[in-house]
């Protein structure tokens, strides 16, 4: 078949399509038929309802199926005749003037772009490095010694102090009027590790049990509650009770009740680092990947399907919603959720699909089976039984999808940090742990 394809504006392209109308009227007919002989229609035994009462009901319905699927048809043909890869869902619009005998259509759609990504060893990227260090170690130690910390009622003459837990009853007012969630009862904090306003910590450090005290705090501007954003408060406060925080101690028993295997201090040391190298390789990887994607985003030059982006908008708005509903926010089927929101991130998503996928379809960076597998495998070495994360990641097409997706980005970040223009950075342990 020789197929005219219009050039109308950017990547946007038409082409007419014809179909005979016998073609439509006999599969029509065909499927009618096929229809009577299970209908079912009052007065009527099973198969046995006329041909002009199934064409009335079904009719109009069947027609439009048969005619979904002709054009369908006859628009991949089309396309593939033309060796177009067409970019989401064409638009197909019935065309008048057809010769006789026939039904022509117009299908309007957009074609992938063209992606030029120029010379990958002009583009600069900043890669970082980060060392697992003995104070990493020490500090991780104390995380998992404060998990299993326990406290004791502190003697009434004592003070609170720094690490202590408190109990205590407060009451907030502005301007002598108490206030939302200004007021609580039996309410415990552990001073001196920021689960409570700076003001309030320090008020609080030096009191006594069944001691209380009034003191003004001022809320940041900032603050989550708007309420009292930028206000100032006196709040009322006694000290209910006073514990003391005590440590387990760093031995053979305390790496044995963590289900250390070298049931030592030397041994929970190394398991720590293990995991710790784990982490940090995980999470440079994906900084030096962030930083590798905005250069591709920023070096190619693509125009960007404008039907690709529109179906990115339609899903982030759709996992928005979903993200409301879990929150129990009322009416999050239909709260407005202006289309501008994500159309950014929607472009660069997009934009960002096409150059990778450019990449990987070029220099052969698809994943391979070995990669997925070792992959899988790092990652179930986190969990306490990884033989059964391994069999969870294999057992499911989405999760090997995902994982798949991963280690390409994996493969295209090697690939482009081989012939950039690098800047190496360390970066301290902390700054990448919570950054």
């Amino acid at each position: 078949m020789s197929v005219q394809v219009e050039t109308l504006e950017k990547l946007e392209r038409r082409i007419t399509l014809t179909l005979p109308a016998a073609s439509i009227t006999s599969e029509v007919t065909s499927r009618l038929k096929r229809l009577s002989r299970t209908v079912k229609a009052d007065g009527f035994r099973p198969g046995k309802v006329p041909m002009s009462v199934v064409t009335q009901r079904y009719g109009y319905s069947v027609h439009y199926e048969v005619m979904n699927d002709k054009v369908g048809q006859v628009f991949s043909e089309a396309v593939n005749e033309a060796k177009l890869r067409v970019a989401g869902t064409p638009r197909i619009t019935e065309k008048e003037g057809a010769p006789e005998g026939q039904v022509a259509f117009d299908a309007t759609f957009e074609v992938y772009p063209e992606v030029k990504l120029g010379d990958l060893s002009q583009v600069s990227v900043e890669r970082v490095s980060t060392e697992v260090t003995e104070a990493a170690i020490d500090k991780t130690i104390d995380i998992l010694r404060k998990q299993r910390r326990t406290f004791a009622q502190r003697p009434a003459a004592d003070a609170a102090e720094a690490s202590d837990r408190v109990t205590i009853d407060f009451e907030g007012k502005i301007d002598g009027v108490p206030f939302e969630g200004g007021k609580a009862d039996g309410f415990q904090f552990l001073i001196g590790e920021g689960q409570m306003l700076e003001q309030f910590d320090q008020a609080v450090r030096g009191m006594k049990a069944g001691e209380s005290k009034t003191f003004p705090l001022q809320f940041p501007a900032e603050y989550q509650g708007k309420d009292v954003a930028g206000k100032e408060a006196d709040f009322l406060v006694t000290i209910k009770k006073i514990e003391a925080q005590h440590l387990p101690e760093v031995n053979e028993a305390f790496a044995k009740s963590l289900g250390i295997k070298d049931e030592t201090v030397e041994g929970l040391r190394a398991d720590v680092k293990r995991n710790l190298e784990r982490e940090v390789k995980f999470r440079v990887q994906a900084r030096n990947k962030a930083s590798v994607m905005d250069a591709l985003v920023g070096a190619a030059e693509l125009e960007v399907p404008v039907a690709l982006v529109n179906g990115e908008v339609e899903r982030m708005t759709e996992a928005a919603r979903a993200d409301l509903k879990k929150r129990g926010v009322k009416d999050a089927d239909t709260a407005p959720i202006p289309e501008d929101v994500f159309k950014p991130q929607a472009e660069r998503r997009v934009r960002l699909g096409l150059v990778v996928g450019e990449l990987v379809r070029a220099n052969n960076l698809q994943a391979k089976p070995d990669q997925l597998q070792a992959h899988i495998e790092e990652m179930a070495q986190s969990y306490e039984k990884p033989s059964e994360v391994v069999r969870w990641y294999l057992g499911d097409r989405q999760r090997m999808a995902e994982v798949e997706a991963v280690v390409v980005e994996n493969n295209v970040a090697s690939f482009v940090i081989g012939q950039a223009k690098i800047t190496d950075k360390p970066l301290p342990f902390d700054e990448l742990m919570t950054g």
